[in-house]
């Protein structure tokens, strides 16, 4: 397999098109990484939440990091990885703008609110429902990405139908026998 570097471009695409990845985040020297539903705008990765671990910690620490990753095969695969800081966006005048950027954005995706609602719902406090939307400001991209090596495709490919036929005269050899 070949591994190669992706580009900013191919990296942005990525994001674009994925809704779910991990996110990473820190406090007091413990790191914390949780599944995150989200949608990139081409600047921010936008988010819903509730009230609960993850929001904590982030106050607590805004800087953070998102993996994205997609495997069709042992060999071909894609790997991003955004650092970044979180920027939560209040119910309050100053945000007004921002908070509607990020609903109109996360309305891209069917059922958006849903994971954060039902996890919150599922709280004894009754904060832990108050609807939290926040984005992740984009400080750097990585990402990498795994091709088929065709010299490895065709060795792999040989060594399956060779033990195929091997298998195959086996079984013809043990008919015969009987």
């Amino acid at each position: 397999m070949f591994i190669h570097e992706m580009s900013e471009l191919e990296c942005r695409k990525a994001l674009e098109e994925a809704s779910l990845g991990r996110l990473g985040c820190v406090r007091d020297n413990r790191p914390y990484v949780v599944p995150i539903y989200f949608t990139f705008d081409g600047k921010h990765l936008y988010g819903f939440t509730t009230l609960g671990q993850k929001t904590e910690w982030m106050r607590s620490n805004p800087h953070v990091c998102v993996e994205i990753d997609e495997r069709t095969s042992h060999d071909k695969w894609m790997s991003v990885i955004v650092f970044g800081r979180y920027e939560e966006l209040p119910d309050e005048p100053q945000y007004e703008a921002a908070r509607m950027e990020a609903h109109n954005v996360l309305q891209r995706r069917v059922m958006w609110w849903e994971p954060a609602f039902i996890a919150g719902s599922h709280r004894d406090s009754p904060h832990s429902i108050t609807p939290i939307f926040y984005r992740i400001h984009i400080e750097q991209l990585t990402g990498h990405r795994a091709t088929p090596d065709p010299a490895e495709t065709r060795a792999a490919s040989f060594t399956q139908t060779t033990t195929k036929k091997k298998w195959w005269s086996n079984l013809l050899r043990r008919v015969h026998q009987t």
